[in-house]
C-alpha cells in the first residue's frame, strides 16, 4: 500500500525525539536560580516546555535589556548542551518509526523551537540526522511555537499536505503549532500527562512509538 499524495511526519526534537526534558530543567535552574526563579517539573511543563527563549526571555527577564536577556539564554542552552553531551537517550520505538517511513517512502521533518546548535548535538547524539529530510530551527523563522509558521515551514520543506501528515509533540505550544497548521497531533507523554497532551488539542497521547492506536493513526492518515 504506498503512501497518499503529500504524506508527510514531522517531529518536535526535545521530549518527543529524544529524553532531554530532565536536562532543561536542570540547565534551567542552574542558570535561573541566582535569578531568583526555581522549577520544578510541574512548572516547566506549564511555564517553559516547548516556549521559544525570546518569550521565556521576555516572561522572565522582563526588566532586563535585549542584549542581557539573550546572554542569559545563551547561557542557559550552553549549559544544557554540556549535560546533554555526557549522553542522552532517543525515545522508545523512535527508529522501528523511522525505518517504517524509509521503506515506505514517507519523508520526515524535524521542527523545533531550539537553536540550531542544540538540534545538531541532539540529533547526532543519537544518531538521527541522516532520517530527516530537513530540520526546522528557531533561527530560520519570524515567529516559533505555539505559532503555526514553524510547522508550515516544514511543511513546505517536505512537500507535505496537513491533511495527510502526523505532527508529534511532547508540549502544550508545539501542540498548538502543529494543530494550527492543520496536522492532527500526537501528544508524546515524555513529560505532561495524557491529560494535558489531550486537553492541548493532541488527537491521542502515547508514552512511545511502539503504541499500537499510534501506529494505526499514521498507517490511517498516510496510506491509500
Amino acid at each position: 500500500m504506498p503512501p497518499k499524495p503529500g504524506a508527510g511526519l514531522l517531529f518536535d526534537i526535545d521530549g518527543t525525539l529524544v529524553e532531554s526534558d530532565p536536562l532543561h530543567l536542570q540547565a534551567f535552574n542552574i542558570v535561573f536560580e541566582p535569578l531568583g526563579h526555581v522549577f520544578d517539573r510541574e512548572r516547566f511543563g506549564r511555564e517553559l516546555q516547548g516556549l521559544a527563549n525570546v518569550d521565556i526571555a521576555a516572561r522572565f527577564l522582563p526588566h532586563e535589556s535585549i542584549d542581557r536577556r539573550r546572554a542569559v539564554l545563551n547561557e542557559k542552552e550552553e549549559t544544557f548542551r554540556k549535560l546533554a553531551a555526557k549522553g542522552i537517550d532517543a525515545v522508545t520505538g523512535l527508529f522501528s518509526l523511522l525505518d517504517w517511513a524509509e521503506a515506505h517512502g514517507v519523508p520526515t521533518v524535524a521542527v523545533t523551537n531550539a537553536p540550531r546548535a542544540n538540534a545538531d548535538l541532539l540529533l547526532d547524539s543519537i544518531g538521527a540526522r541522516r532520517r530527516f529530510h530537513s530540520v526546522v530551527v528557531a533561527e530560520d523563522l519570524a515567529f516559533g511555537k505555539p505559532h503555526p509558521m514553524p510547522y508550515l515551514e516544514g511543511l513546505a520543506r517536505i512537500g507535505a499536505d496537513p491533511r495527510y501528515s502526523v505532527a508529534f509533540e511532547d508540549s502544550r505550544t508545539g501542540i498548538t503549532s502543529a494543530t494550527a497548521a492543520g496536522i492532527a497531533t500526537v501528544g508524546m507523554a515524555t513529560g505532561l500527562e495524557p491529560a494535558d497532551l489531550l486537553a492541548a488539542g493532541a488527537v491521542l497521547a502515547a508514552s512511545e512509538y511502539t503504541d499500537a492506536a499510534l501506529l494505526d493513526l499514521v498507517k490511517a492518515r498516510l496510506m491509500a
